[in-house]
């Protein structure tokens, strides 16, 4: 890459520090030109001054130089850091662009780093999912991701795979010849520890796919049955408006909240009900839209009428494969005692919304419906095209056990898998995909 890129790196905003990064090719002339000194050391920091074309001083900071291979990027990188001021920030890139630099484009700093292998494709999307943590876990699962943890998984994995699928393609072109490891016991042993290896990575991924995504949880049921009350006794604030007048709840109400340092968008719907209210159908329909795209659906229940037909009508709507939570709520009216009952359809948790008894049953089955187990070492953030490969692999590997004694077929499987689990890390990645993934970074990284 010969051009060089430069973008404001901070946050768009006044604040105390702004920073412009620069990245390229020989970027002396360009910091002498800004900063009118001659002599740079790496890596120290050194107070000057920001100079526009005719020597006016745009202001005063600090200037980093980080010489190529030694850079984020493996090419020269320096950075200006002076006052957080927008017109400032502008004046410093515009003097970096009118130097030769191009505005960069975003997330183009990391791909650079990608490209230059500095870090792989896995430790490229932690950054920008390090930004987005919305709680501590998972900023520090994208710490894990970005250090390499869960990219030294999948090499471990692939190495193993690698050693295996040697010995198979000799088998292939040295029929002939005896290679001992692959008498059948062995390859399967060999092949099954690489089997449940990949299952424990697969479950840390998915642990860390929770953190990252969160989980959408949408309330449903008949009017006046307690939603709102449920939304705001889970959020910890009023949120829903809260009245005995059926059809309160018009829109879909979103309320984010965390448990164990999994984010829970949660969804106060509209009144499944007959009615004749033009803009109460408008909110039903949404209700149903909400229910489409939620992970998990919690139907709440007036403990003192039980399940009516209309509530199992409610529940058959539901589309196949999401977990259902039902919630008999108002048991303080009842004097019912706070409890979960499992069966097969899902759950029965027993709460009062008003008073919060048997709200903490309902929070830990969240959790337990979707898998979540901790949020402890070696659970690294993962997204859904890391998730989807992991069970491409897991699908080719249990083929290949199947297809052992044919070793053309097994052959095969291997490779597939080999190939799905190198996506991860970028060793077989589209140019496509490069460009959907990094568009979604912001401009400066």
């Amino acid at each position: 890459m010969a051009d060089t890129i430069a973008a404001i790196a901070t946050a768009a905003g006044r604040g105390g520090v702004g920073i412009v990064r620069v990245s390229g090719r020989d970027l002396l002339p360009l910091i002498r030109a800004i900063t009118g000194k001659s002599a740079h050391i790496p890596r120290l920091a050194s107070l000057t001054n920001f100079q526009d074309a005719s020597g006016q001083v745009i202001d005063q900071g600090i200037s980093l130089y980080f010489p190529a291979p030694r850079s984020f990027t493996g090419e020269d990188v320096v950075e200006f850091q002076g006052h957080g001021g927008p017109i400032v920030l502008q004046m410093i890139l515009q003097r970096c662009l009118d130097l030769g630099a191009r505005l960069a484009e975003p997330g183009e700093f990391t791909r650079r780093a990608y490209l230059n292998d500095k870090i792989d494709l896995a430790q490229a999307e932690s950054v920008v999912d390090l930004i987005d943590a919305a709680s501590c876990e998972a900023a520090r699962g994208a710490m894990r991701s970005l250090k390499g943890e869960f990219s030294h998984a999948v090499h471990d994995l692939v190495d193993q795979l690698v050693n295996l699928r040697l010995l198979v393609e000799a088998t292939l072109d040295f029929p002939e010849e005896e290679i001992e490891f692959l008498v059948e016991g062995k390859a399967r042993g060999q092949l099954q520890e690489i089997i449940e290896q990949l299952h424990k990575v697969f479950e840390s991924a998915q642990q860390g796919s929770l953190l990252r995504e969160g989980l959408h949880v949408v309330l449903i049921g008949q009017p006046n049955v307690g939603k709102s009350s449920l939304l705001n006794r889970l959020a910890g604030e009023e949120i829903s408006i809260v009245t005995a007048i059926p059809g309160t709840t018009r829109d879909a109400i979103r309320q984010h909240i965390q448990i164990e340092g999994v984010v829970l968008h949660l969804f106060d719907t509209a009144g499944l009900r007959e009615s004749s209210d033009e803009v109460e159908k408008i909110g039903m329909e949404r209700t149903w839209q909400m229910v489409a795209q939620a992970n998990v659906a919690v139907m709440i229940v007036d403990a003192g009428q039980g399940l009516t037909d209309k509530d199992n009508e409610i529940a058959a709507r539901l589309p196949s494969g999401i977990p259902l939570i039902r919630v008999f709520n108002k048991i303080d009216s009842f004097n019912l005692a706070p409890r979960r009952e499992i069966h097969e359809v899902g759950a029965d948790i027993y709460l009062s919304a008003k008073t919060g008894d048997g709200v903490d049953l309902l929070r830990r089955h969240l959790l337990e419906v979707v898998g979540w187990q901790h949020a402890g070492e070696g659970v690294y953030l993962a997204r859904e095209r890391h998730l989807e490969a992991l069970r491409k692999a897991s699908q080719c590997l249990r083929e290949a056990m199947n297809n052992i004694a044919k070793m053309e077929f097994c052959a095969e499987e291997l490779r597939l898998a080999q190939e799905a689990l190198s996506s991860i890390t970028g060793e077989f990645t589209s140019d496509d995909l490069l460009g959907e993934i990094f568009s979604r970074f912001c401009i400066g990284k």
